[in-house]
């Protein structure tokens, strides 16, 4: 006999547990927290497609990297800050060779990941001007990202991209930015949690924008050439990444290693920043920093306070897998196909079983499959939906805390890495389907 659906009382006694008032605000981890909870007390798996962990085996070309670099005796020494030259050097040469992009090798700068990578942003450009300047978040995104600035307390504002895809952009975007109170935006591309991609129609007009607006643009590629509609992927050759940085100077850059080499646990990415705006001076900078141009408070101010730098040894494995990418050996798109494959099959579950897709188009075509995609379900609203799927031992996140207005959830599809996890999916949502039809 079926565990499932769980009894509403079970459910609330957990969230009470927890101190859970509204399941629509809560967080990755404590979705995921309160499913394990839920399972240990009834005794059976639940689904996780609520955390982004890359569920494909890490690459062996950096490992053996950091491994070979640890035996030469780095663990003792502390790395630059500004980074090694072998990894500033080959991430130059690897956003050339999938973005197009020329950038000199000093404005590729280490960090802790891109969440470091973001949160010393931040940071930085809170303290470009005297008055107080918004972020701005094109959403849905990356809820984390909301919680660094309320952190830092740094004033924020965001609007959801639904209504305002393609040309419809431009007055939106504008009319937040010539208010003159935006210092910078941001985005993930392709998007987390709704795996849309940008248009070039609509990167142009972000572009156009922060240049009119003096206004940077922070440019999240996670997911880096995994729009699987493309042949992305072939170093230096078309088609390239899209990005932002073919439309504006006024940019930066957040390349992680987590995703595209499975190398999350090692905690690494590179923060890109153009010459243009590595050399800019602010004068707000130079008293609060003691140095006024951007790049060099960037590197030698806050990520030094932050971190004193990233370890030593990641450096050697992220540049070893850079270079193996740029030179053909590598084929990191190819190996992150895997999720589309993935994504595809789940989605056609949850739509025999009455789902639809939430944010469903580019323009005129159906979105990428890939590591993520937004379901919602009649007329349910995100917390209603996110509950109802819990109680069928399937945990998601609500699209609420992503920035959206939309109802739905986000799903995961790294962790469905088993033939089994499709068949405990078609079984609990045709379960869902007929006790909710």
């Amino acid at each position: 006999m079926s565990k499932f659906p769980i009894n509403s009382e079970v459910l609330n006694e957990a969230l009470r547990a927890m101190d859970i008032t509204d399941i629509a605000a809560t967080s990755i981890r404590q979705s995921g927290d309160l499913a394990r909870i839920l399972g240990h007390s009834i005794g059976a798996e639940f689904l996780h497609l609520e955390m982004g962990t890359p569920g494909l085996e890490p690459s062996l070309i950096g490992i053996e990297a950091e491994s070979e670099a640890l035996k030469s005796g780095i663990a003792s020494i502390y790395p630059v800050m500004t980074g090694i030259e072998p990894l500033k050097t080959e991430a130059s040469r690897f956003i050339k060779a999938f973005l197009d992009v020329d950038i000199d090798s000093r404005g590729c700068i280490p960090t802790v990941g891109s969440m470091q990578g973001s949160f010393s942003l931040f940071l930085l450009i809170s303290k470009l001007f005297k008055e107080s300047k918004k972020i701005l978040f094109i959403d849905p995104g990356f809820s984390v990202q909301k919680v660094q600035t309320h952190l830092l307390g740094v004033e924020s504002e965001s609007f959801d991209i639904y209504n305002y895809r393609g040309e419809a952009l431009r007055p939106k975007l504008e009319s937040l930015l010539e208010k003159g109170d935006v210092s910078a935006l941001i985005y993930s591309n392709p998007n987390n949690p709704a795996w849309f991609s940008l248009t070039e129609e609509e990167l142009q007009i972000i572009g156009e924008l922060a240049t009119k607006y003096d206004t940077i643009v922070i440019e999240d590629l996670a997911y880096l050439c995994m729009d699987f509609r493309k042949p992305l992927g072939r170093p230096f050759e078309t088609p390239y990444q899209s990005t932002v940085a073919r439309y504006t100077k006024n940019y930066i850059l957040l390349i992680s290693a987590s995703k595209i080499f499975s190398y999350a646990g090692q905690r690494i990415a590179v923060t890109v920043i153009p010459d243009e705006l590595y050399d800019r001076n602010y004068s707000n900078l130079k008293e609060v920093c003691g140095l006024g141009r951007l790049g060099d408070a960037f590197v030698s101010t806050v990520l030094y306070a932050v971190s004193s730098g990233v370890t030593h040894s990641v450096q050697y494995g992220l540049a070893a897998m850079f270079k193996a990418a740029s030179d053909g050996r590598l084929d990191f798109v190819a190996n992150c196909a895997e999720y589309a494959h993935r994504a595809s099959l789940s989605k056609s579950i949850f739509l025999r079983n009455g789902f639809h897709i939430v944010y469903e188009k580019d323009g005129d075509e159906p979105i990428a499959d890939g590591f993520f995609f937004t379901v919602g379900y009649r007329g349910m609203s995100s917390g209603e939906l996110l509950k109802e799927l819990i109680r069928y031992g399937i945990c998601t996140i609500s699209l609420t805390t992503t920035g959206s207005f939309q109802p739905g959830v986000r799903v995961c599809v790294s962790q469905l890495n088993r033939e089994r996890d499709f068949e405990l999916l078609e079984e609990r949502l045709s379960l869902f389907a007929a006790n909710n039809g």
